[in-house]
C-alpha cells in the first residue's frame, strides 16, 4: 500500500520568516497555519526561539520557520536572538522578509540586511499590516522594491498582505505552494510544530507575562519548566491531564514583587491566562503552579540562556556559567 508521505504528487518547502521586531512574523504564521500556535503580543521582540510550524495543502507540505526579530545590538541576549534568526534561515528553500507597511519601509530592510550578516538565498518581500495603510496598492511599492533589490540582490518579488483581515493571504499561500518542489513530507505524522508541548507551555506563560506586565519588565522575564507530569497515558481516577510547575525568572527582587503582585493577584492572573491556552493545547484539565525566581542578570548567564534554548552566538561575549 502506498503511504501518504510517499505519494508521487507530494511536494515540500521550507520558508524562513524574517524581519525586524514587530513586523508581524508570528501573526502571519498563525494566520497561515490556522491556529494561534506561536505567541503574539503588542510588544516588539516577543519571539525568542526559532520555531518550525507546519501545514499542508493538498499534497504540499509547507514548513514555516518563525524567527526572532533581526536588529542591531551589543547585548548578549539579543546577539543570541539574532543568531536564532540566522540559523532559522539556514537551509531554507525560500526567505520571506516581512516589512511593516505602517513603518519606515526601507529602514526595516536595511536593518534586516545589516543584522543578518550574510547572503540571502531566494527571497521575497512581504509587506505586512496593509490594513493600517489606506490604499496600499497605490503606494510606490515597485520603486521601493527596486531600491531594496540594490541592498539584497537575491530579491525576486514582493506581495502585500494583512494577517488581521486576511487580505491577499491566499495569494501568498498559493505562491509558496507553487514554489514547492517534489519530494517526501518531512513531518508525515500530522505534526504542526517541531517543538514540544513543554516548550509551548513556557511560551504561553511568557505571553501572559508580556501582556500583563508594563514597560521594560517583560524583557527581563524568562520561564523554565521545573516539573511536567502528563497523565494522558495513565488511568487516573481524577480528570487532571497535566500537572505543571514552572519558574518565572526575573532580574531583581523588586521585579519579583511586581510579578507576584498584591496578595498574589498578578501571578494568579498570569497563570489563569496561560492555563487556558495550555488546556486547549493538551485537550484537558491542567494544574499550573507558578513561582518567581530571582537570578541577577540572567540574560548574561550562559546556563540560563542555554536552558531557555538560546545557545552561544558567533559574536557572544564571555558570560557567566553559574546558575
Amino acid at each position: 500500500m502506498l503511504i501518504e508521505d510517499q505519494h508521487p504528487h507530494n511536494k515540500s518547502i521550507t520558508v524562513a520568516v524574517l524581519g525586524v521586531p514587530n513586523a508581524g512574523k508570528s501573526s502571519l504564521i498563525n494566520n497561515l497555519i490556522g491556529t494561534d500556535l506561536t505567541i503574539v503580543t503588542a510588544k516588539p521582540q516577543t519571539t525568542r526561539n526559532t520555531v518550525q510550524c507546519i501545514f499542508c495543502i493538498d499534497h504540499t507540505e509547507v514548513i514555516l520557520v518563525d524567527t526572532p526579530g533581526l536588529h542591531r545590538t551589543t547585548q548578549e541576549l539579543n546577539k543570541r536572538l539574532n543568531e536564532q534568526a540566522r540559523d532559522g534561515a539556514e537551509g531554507a528553500d525560500l526567505n520571506l522578509i516581512l516589512v511593516d507597511l505602517s513603518g519606515e519601509v526601507l529602514k526595516q530592510i536595511l536593518e534586516v540586511k545589516e543584522a543578518f550578516e550574510g547572503e540571502f538565498g531566494s527571497t521575497w518581500i512581504v509587506f505586512t499590516k496593509s490594513d493600517l495603510v489606506r490604499h496600499p496598492e497605490s503606494l510606490p511599492l515597485n520603486e521601493i522594491f527596486a531600491k531594496a533589490k540594490e541592498v539584497i540582490p537575491s530579491l525576486e518579488r514582493y506581495l502585500f498582505v494583512s494577517s488581521k483581515t486576511g487580505d491577499n493571504m491566499h495569494i501568498l499561500t498559493g505562491a509558496i505552494c507553487d514554489r514547492a518542489q517534489p519530494g517526501p513530507h518531512l513531518f508525515p505524522g500530522g505534526e504542526i510544530s517541531n517543538k514540544s508541548e513543554r516548550f509551548f507551555v513556557t511560551e504561553y506563560i511568557r505571553e501572559a507575562a508580556f501582556e500583563l506586565l508594563n514597560e521594560e519588565l517583560p524583557y527581563e522575564v524568562a520561564v523554565v519548566i521545573d516539573e511536567y507530569q502528563d497523565f494522558r497515558e495513565k488511568e487516573e481516577k481524577n480528570k487532571l491531564t497535566c500537572h505543571i510547575s514552572a519558574s518565572i525568572i526575573v532580574n531583581r527582587p523588586s521585579q519579583r514583587a511586581i510579578v507576584v503582585g498584591g496578595k498574589g493577584a498578578m501571578i494568579k492572573e498570569i497563570g489563569t491566562r496561560a492555563r487556558h491556552k495550555i488546556e486547549v493545547m493538551v485537550g484537558g484539565q491542567v494544574h499550573l503552579n507558578l513561582h518567581v525566581k530571582v537570578i541577577p542578570k540572567w540574560f548574561k548567564n550562559n546556563f540560563v540562556l542555554e536552558e531557555i534554548g538560546l545557545p552561544r552566538a558567533k559574536d557572544s561575549a564571555r558570560v557567566w556559567r553559574k546558575k
